[in-house]
């Protein structure tokens, strides 16, 4: 018998008490799930339904004229129904039907609180006894559940006695049967070692092992070859490392325990204006006396060890011009340390500096401080006004007409001033991943459109300006979330008198498109120019007009663009410059 057969019988024979175990205990398993689960399906479910039907008698008699507690009861109740599952508990259930059902007629019958309560107080009874029916048949179970347990335990813990008995059989044979031809095989590559490397092994036995020592004596006939193929492919791999460092997009130095230059890609040479054969080979501190920006990369590790990590991450950002731009980038070190098997120690073999491209995010910060700026000046602005204002109010020589037009004025303001916030408080949701809690439900547009014109009608006013509405009278519902559509509405329509001139039309149209109602909102403003028209819906954005009016903050187009998505539509521009700009946007039929 070789050596396979053994261990694959021995390897067989444990599978065997395995699945033996293992079967026996998950069919107890599967016994006792099903006993509990049966358990919380029908009696401890009906014990749940026994507390909420009390109190939904709770409810009934302390609010005795609300209906929504005799509701809640009798929701209980008919679960109940569906889950009978003891003896008596059908009876039970009758009972407490139709004792609701008197209940009701009294309640229908305008009977007092007083004359109800004696049915309050028998409907409580009677749940109480369905809980006890089903409390009883929950311990009564329990215990045989407990009997079972004790009864499995016992079975598998003779099983698994005898299971071990086996094991410790097989443990002790089948190892020592796999081991001893394993050791006359180590005995004769210790020979073959110590005496000659290319001397062969003596191949005794037909089993594996000494299959083993003849592949190995044909293994060192071709040990020759091997290496000359084994140089090859270790020449291949270093030239595709090679490869890989060169194709990187970040400037990379390698220096040694020295610091000196043994490996640059192609971007380094470039940042740094250098010729990679000016690099290699070279100390870093030479190089950087005649290279600002190597001077400026090896700075941070003039510090310490302890320190080095800290000063690398103050550094600050390195300027570069490329291509007429400036760009930026961060340098970030990395300590190479190496296992020096003959001292048996870690070592520091090097460091690799990379000048990583932050100008994306830079430009992002750029944003983000503009936009601060931005709404510094655009919340300034009317707390300015406000506040001078507030002043005239309180000079009590003013007369009725002039502190009313003031206090006009103080409410235009301080409404441009909660939409401003209003829009930030929308921006900071959306980042956060709080989403857009929508209200969608079927919407007539028509009221929608009324509304949103209503609120707009002083503006309309006072730039002289008629507004026109073309809205079928056949228009079908749509879905949408009421309030959300509004405020997309009322804000084209303020861009819209807002870079409309006076006595100008404005325009409000739908119309069907498919399975869509398509809401325009046209006015005679100055238009926006096309490779604008996506921008105007990114954050934050700013386009000026003539006059220098930069807007509010940037963010009602986004918001209302995030409003519309959201409710499964779509809100684009249509516009050139000189003829007027057309903001359209579709909301699904109903």
């Amino acid at each position: 018998m070789n050596l396979k057969t053994k261990i694959t019988l021995g390897f067989a024979a444990m599978l065997l008490l395995l699945l033996s175990i293992g079967g026996y205990a998950f069919y107890t398993m599967q016994r006792l799930e099903s006993s509990l689960r049966n358990v919380l399906k029908d009696n401890l479910y009906s014990v749940a339904l026994g507390q909420q039907m009390l109190q939904a008698l709770d409810q009934m008699e302390t609010e005795p004229n609300a209906p929504s507690g005799l509701l809640r009861f009798r929701r209980s109740l008919t679960r109940e129904a569906g889950n009978i599952t003891e003896a008596g508990e059908r009876e039970l259930v009758d009972s407490l039907t139709q004792t609701q059902a008197d209940f009701q007629h009294l309640l229908d019958a305008g009977q007092p609180a007083a004359s109800r309560q004696p049915k309050l107080e028998l409907l409580r009874r009677q749940t109480y006894r369905i809980m006890t029916i089903n409390t009883a048949a929950l311990t009564r179970k329990n215990e045989r559940a407990n009997q079972n347990v004790v009864r499995a335990s016992r079975y598998l813990f003779t099983v698994l006695v005898l299971s071990m008995l086996v094991g410790m059989m097989f443990v002790l044979s089948v190892p020592e049967a796999a081991v001893a031809p394993l050791r006359e095989l180590t005995q004769s590559l210790e020979y073959a070692t110590a005496s000659n490397f290319t001397a062969t092994i003596p191949a005794e036995g037909a089993h594996e092992f000494g299959r083993v020592a003849r592949a190995f004596n044909r293994m060192l006939v071709q040990l020759q070859e091997y290496r000359s193929s084994t140089l090859a492919e270790l020449i291949t791999e270093r030239n595709r490392a090679a490869s890989i460092v060169s194709g990187l997009d970040e400037g990379l130095l390698l220096l040694d325990e020295n610091r000196r230059i043994i490996l640059a890609n192609p971007v380094a040479c470039a940042l740094l204006s250098v010729p990679v054969e000016r690099l290699l080979g070279q100390a870093a501190a030479a190089v950087a006396q005649e290279n600002d920006l190597m001077r400026e990369m090896l700075r941070p590790l003039e510090a310490d060890a302890a320190g080095r990590e800290q000063a690398v991450a103050d550094a600050p950002l390195l300027r570069i011009a490329q291509q007429g731009e400036e760009a930026f980038y961060r340098l970030a070190v990395q300590e190479l340390v190496s296992f020096n098997e003959a001292l048996d120690k870690m070592e520091f073999v090097g460091q690799i500096l990379t000048l990583r491209n932050v100008s994306d995010f830079k430009k992002l910060d750029q944003v983000k401080s503009n936009f601060l700026a931005t709404v510094s000046h655009e919340l300034k602005t009317p707390l300015s006004s406000i506040n001078l204002n507030t002043k005239l109010l309180q000079d009590e020589r003013l007369p009725a007409d002039e502190r009313l037009r003031i206090t006009g004025y103080i409410r235009q303001e301080t409404q441009r001033l909660q939409r401003m916030v209003g829009e930030l408080l929308d921006v900071s949701r959306l980042d956060a991943g709080a989403g857009i809690q929508l209200d969608v439900r079927p919407t007539n547009l028509a009221d929608v459109v009324g509304f949103a014109t209503a609120t707009v009608q002083p503006q309309l006013d006072d730039k002289h300006l008629r507004l026109d509405l073309q809205l079928p009278a056949n228009l079908p519902e749509v879905r949408g979330d009421v309030e959300k559509t509004t405020w997309v509405l009322i804000n084209l329509l303020a861009n819209a008198i807002r870079y409309s001139p006076s006595a100008e039309v404005l325009t409000v149209r739908a119309a069907v498109a498919g399975t869509f109602v398509q809401v325009s909102v046209q006015d005679r403003g100055p238009g926006i120019a096309v490779e604008h028209h996506e921008r105007i819906f990114q954050r934050f954005a700013q386009l000026p007009d003539k006059a220098g009016y930069r807007g509010g903050s940037g963010l009602g187009l986004s918001i209302a663009r995030e409003f519309i998505t959201t409710q499964g539509g779509r809100l684009w521009v249509e516009s050139e410059l000189g003829s007027g700009s057309t903001f359209n946007f579709t909301l699904p039929v109903a």
